[in-house]
């Protein structure tokens, strides 16, 4: 595989930068369902952490390039922290890097040339269920009633989210046209031969 260019890096930037805003809008979404929630908002926070982990495979499919779902997620988080003033604090680029190492492990297990469906909502379950582990150790989750309550809540936000959602964002950037000088195009019309014959 080739290096990241630049475009590359500017895009990853991009992506990062305005991701950060929408993870931190999704922080104050988090807030409105846990008190909505009543004594089960603790939960809220498996049911939308799905959606911090979009950017990770919308980079890998617009890219196709090595640690760039990594890169993407890490990026978003010091938006968050540094310029938006997360109270999570450093630690959520911990998080972050989890999250976007999962959401990027069965892109690269298929070595970065299968975008379908089911590599995307298994990016969504990997993603999930990684930072899951993380913050079951961080927050004591271990030998509570409810602790596989919490892991089936957040994997299916995973999918959901994280995983088919993002696949409908991935589309839809790449119908507008503005990614066609990246490996979404370059290297998506082989691996995607049937939605090109429909597209002719």
């Amino acid at each position: 595989m080739r290096r990241l260019e630049l475009r590359d890096v500017v895009l990853l930037v991009v992506l990062g930068v305005v991701f950060g805003f929408l993870y931190w809008a999704l922080v104050q979404g988090w807030n409105v369902l846990a008190v909505a929630m009543g004594p089960a908002g603790d939960l809220a926070q498996h049911v939308l952490l799905g959606g911090w982990l979009i950017v990770a495979p919308l980079a890998v499919a617009v890219v196709r390039r090595p640690g760039v779902g990594i890169l993407a997620e890490v990026i978003a988080s010091v938006v968050e922290v540094v310029f938006l003033g997360s109270a999570v604090g450093p630690i959520l680029l911990v998080a972050a890097a989890l999250q976007g190492l999962g959401s990027e492990l069965p892109f690269a297990l298929t070595r970065y040339r299968r975008f379908g469906w089911g590599v995307f909502a298994l990016s969504g379950i990997c993603g999930a269920a990684l930072v899951f582990f993380f913050s079951a150790v961080r927050f004591g989750w271990f030998g509570q009633d409810i602790l596989a309550l919490r892991f089936g809540l957040q994997v299916v936000s995973g999918l959901l989210l994280g995983g088919l959602l993002a696949r409908v964002l991935v589309e839809a950037l790449r119908r507008t046209g503005v990614v066609d000088n990246f490996g979404i195009v370059r290297d998506g019309l082989a691996a995607q031969p049937a939605l090109v014959r429909r597209e002719r």
